[in-house]
């Protein structure tokens, strides 16, 4: 990427939930600016096909580095898991996506060799994860939680029924050949917001990963690459400036995007992605 004392980090969803991953980058990079897209005019990607996802995220990435993306996180999972390489291949910058990330932190974390990943039905199916662990000698339970989506965009983080909905869940990952597993994967963005009742909920001996934090210390393992040190104290505390843009209402992204950013969400624009 171009050196730059400042970068500029694109971030692409296909909604609001990679807005835990921008969280994570804006506390582990503070020193850069953002501008965050969220496909959430033609949400969920996981019903569509991985050919659609590729062209639906492609146009995002163009439009990113159109207005000065020096680097891209593909925070969605699903479009990590389907359309990775073809978005690559589109890019003019470099590209980090969710999965490779959350994989090697798990891998690194695990002491048995077995990890359970949780996801949605999209993820879950394509296996990306489950072949990024095998390939680093890792063996996998995977366990799809479509429920934990719902739930999350209805602000029941810490409702009973949420916390039973887990309780099932994770004792169904973590039964049988998986019981000695050690590490359980977040492998949605929306789950972020549930880790504290997850943890409650999963067995004591497992290390929970975050493949949202996991892709912030890949990008800012990244950025080392480059000079981007701040030798200027002003600006070093100066604030992040971050630039959103929605493809369906602003009004709504705003309102579930402080969610699950943490922090107000002001600066939307509606963009028009022509098919």
């Amino acid at each position: 990427m171009t050196a730059s004392r400042r970068p500029t980090i694109g971030v692409f969803d296909s909604g609001v939930g990679g807005l835990t991953v921008l969280r994570a980058l804006l506390e582990r990079i503070p020193a850069a600016d953002y501008l965050y897209f969220g496909d959430t005019a033609r949400l969920p990607y996981g019903s569509k096909s991985a050919a659609t996802v590729a062209h639906y995220a492609t146009g995002a990435v163009h439009y990113l580095q159109d207005h000065g993306a020096e680097l891209l996180v593909i925070a969605c999972n699903t479009a990590t898991a389907l359309a990775f390489d073809p978005i690559r291949a589109a890019s003019r910058v470099d590209v980090i996506g969710v999965v490779e990330p959350g994989a090697a932190a798990a891998a690194s974390a695990s002491r048995k060799r077995k990890v359970v990943v949780i996801g949605t039905d999209a993820t879950i199916s394509s296996h990306a994860y489950q072949r990024a662990l095998e390939a680093k000698g890792v063996s996998v339970r995977e366990k799809a939680c479509p429920l934990f989506v719902p739930l999350v965009e209805e602000g029941w983080v810490e409702h009973s029924v949420t916390e039973q909905v887990a309780r099932i869940y994770l004792s169904e990952a973590f039964s049988q050949d998986a019981s000695d597993a050690d590490v359980l994967v977040l492998g949605c963005t929306h789950y972020p917001l549930i880790k504290p009742l997850l943890r409650r909920v999963a067995p004591d001996h497992v290390i929970i990963v975050d493949s949202a934090e996991s892709t912030a210390h890949a990008v800012a393992e990244q950025l080392r690459i480059e000079p981007l040190h701040l030798r200027d104290e002003s600006e070093r505390r100066a604030l992040p400036r971050l630039k959103f843009f929605a493809t369906d209402s602003v009004e709504k992204f705003k309102k579930m995007g402080t969610r699950f950013l943490g922090r107000s969400v002001e600066d939307v624009v509606h963009v028009d992605l022509k098919e």
